[in-house]
C-alpha cells in the first residue's frame, strides 16, 4: 500500500506506547510517515536522558521523520502539572504545524489522554483538505474523571462539550470495541461506516517467551501474580493489593504481587503497602522497556488486569489484555464491560466485577489452589484467542486501509 501519513500523538518513542510499533508497521508496509509529538517525560514527569525543554526538535525513528513540540512536563504527577501537561502540548503542537514538510495523504491521531491531543491534527487536516482519522483510546471526558476528580458541574459540562466537538470534527473515528463504536456514533451522529471498531493489536514479541534465569531465581518459590503497565487510579491497584493480602490470609500464603511499571499512583501504593505491612507480598519492580516484558510474563503464574468501576472504562478492551493473552498465561481480571466479556469468551482466566475486593480475593484463592494442568489449559486458551483476534499483521492492515481509504 502506498501513501504518506502524518501521525499526531503527544506520546512517542522513547516512551513506551503502542504507536511506536504502529509507525514501524506503517513503514514496513511501504508507507511514508512523519510524526508530530511531544518531549518524552511520561510517566514520571521527568525529561528522558538526552531531552530537555530545549529539545531536540527533530529526529528520525526507523525511517520516520519525528518533529517534537514543547510541553509542560508532568513533574510529580500532581493534578496541576497533569492539567498543564494536557493543555500545553496541543497549543505548542499547533504552533509547530508550520515546520511540517507536507504532502500527506492522511492525518492520523493516536489519541490517548488528553482528547485535546487531536486538535492540532484537526487544524492541519482541515487547512490542507485531507482526511483525518482519530483513534480513540481514552474516551473523554470520562477518562479524565478516572484520573482527576473533577466534580464542578460547569467544568464537567465544558469538558463534555469540548470532547464531543473534537470527536465530531474528525472525518473518521476508530474505536477499540463495538460498545465504544456505538457510543461514539451516538455522541457524534456519525454512521458506523465512519466509526470503525478495530481492537488494539499486540506486538509479536509479546508472544515469544523470554527466560531470564536470574529473574526467575529471584522470584522462585512464590505464586507470582504479575501486573505490567502504568499505575493510575483507573487501575484500582489499591483494591488489588488489599485483595492479595486477603487471599494470603485465607491460605494463599505464597501469593506474590509483582508490579512491573510506574505511574502517578506508584508512591501512594508503596505508602499503602507499608501501612498494611505487606512485606514480601508485593514487589514494586519499576519500569522496563516493552521488549523486556516477556521476561516477566514468562515467570508469571497468572497475569493481572484491573480497572475501576467507571461504566465508561468498560467500553474498551485494554491493549494490555492482548499482550497478556499472547503470553499464554492465565488471566485474573477485575473489570466490567468489553474487557470482562473478552476474558469470559476466551475462557482464559477468572473474572470478577470491577472493584469487588472479595470476589477478586476468591478468584485468587481458586487459581492458587488450581492444579497446574488446569492453569496451563487456561493459558492455552489465552494464546488461541490472541492468535484469532489480536494478531498484528491483520489489524495493522485494517488500520492502514481505514486511514487512507475509509474502508
Amino acid at each position: 500500500m502506498a501513501g504518506r501519513i502524518l501521525v499526531v500523538t503527544q506520546h512517542f518513542w522513547p516512551e513506551n506506547f503502542r504507536i511506536n510499533d504502529i509507525v514501524e508497521g506503517f513503514l514496513e508496509d511501504g508507507l511514508s510517515v512523519d510524526v508530530l509529538c511531544g518531549l518524552p517525560n511520561y510517566p514520571k514527569g521527568e525529561w528522558f536522558d538526552g531531552y530537555s525543554a530545549r529539545g531536540p526538535w527533530e529526529e528520525t525513528y526507523r525511517g520516520a521523520q519525528v518533529f517534537r513540540a514543547r510541553e509542560w512536563p508532568r513533574r510529580g504527577n500532581t493534578s496541576v502539572n497533569i492539567f498543564l501537561n494536557y493543555v500545553s502540548w496541543p497549543l505548542y503542537a499547533a504552533a509547530a504545524l508550520g515546520r511540517l514538510p507536507g504532502g500527506y495523504d492522511a492525518v492520523f491521531c493516536f489519541n490517548t489522554s488528553p482528547v485535546l491531543m487531536c486538535w492540532p491534527a484537526i487544524r492541519y487536516a482541515k487547512k490542507h483538505h485531507i482526511p483525518f482519522t482519530n483513534y480513540v483510546l481514552d474516551l473523554w471526558p470520562e477518562n479524565l474523571y478516572s484520573v482527576l476528580p473533577v466534580q464542578n458541574p460547569v467544568l464537567r459540562a465544558v469538558a463534555q462539550k469540548v470532547s464531543d466537538s473534537l470527536y465530531k470534527k474528525a472525518d473518521r473515528l476508530i474505536a477499540m470495541s463495538e460498545p465504544l463504536q456505538q457510543r461514539l456514533c451516538q455522541r457524534t451522529g456519525k454512521s458506523p461506516r465512519q466509526v470503525a471498531a478495530i481492537p488494539q493489536y499486540c506486538e509479536d514479541f509479546y508472544a515469544v517467551p523470554q527466560r531470564d534465569a536470574a529473574l526467575e531465581a529471584r522470584f522462585d518459590g512464590r505464586f507470582n501474580l504479575v501486573f505490567t503497565g502504568t499505575m493510575t487510579p483507573a487501575q484500582s491497584l489499591d483494591m488489588v493489593l488489599r485483595a492479595v493480602l486477603d487471599a494470603r490470609a485465607a491460605g494463599a500464603e505464597n501469593l506474590h504481587l509483582l508490579l512491573v511499571g510506574d505511574g502517578m499512583s506508584r508512591e501512594s501504593l508503596q505508602a499503602l503497602a507499608r501501612e498494611l505491612n505487606a512485606g514480601d507480598a508485593v514487589t514494586f519492580y519499576g519500569s522496563v522497556p516493552a521488549r523486556e516484558i516477556p521476561k516477566f510474563t514468562a515467570l508469571a503464574d497468572a497475569l493481572l488486569i484491573s480497572l475501576s468501576d467507571s461504566p465508561d472504562l468498560g467500553l474498551t478492551v485494554p491493549g494490555k489484555l492482548a499482550s497478556y493473552m499472547a503470553a499464554g498465561k492465565p488471566v485474573v481480571a477485575s473489570m466490567n464491560g468489553a474487557g470482562q466479556a473478552a476474558v469470559a469468551e476466551s475462557g482464559c482466566g477468572l473474572v470478577s466485577p470491577a472493584c469487588d475486593r472479595q470476589a477478586l480475593a476468591d478468584n485468587l484463592l481458586r487459581l492458587y489452589a488450581m492444579p497446574a494442568g488446569e492453569r496451563a489449559a487456561l493459558g492455552a486458551r489465552a494464546k488461541a484467542y490472541y492468535q484469532a483476534h489480536y494478531r498484528r499483521a491483520e489489524l495493522l492492515r485494517r488500520l492502514e486501509t481505514f486511514i487512507l481509504q475509509g474502508e
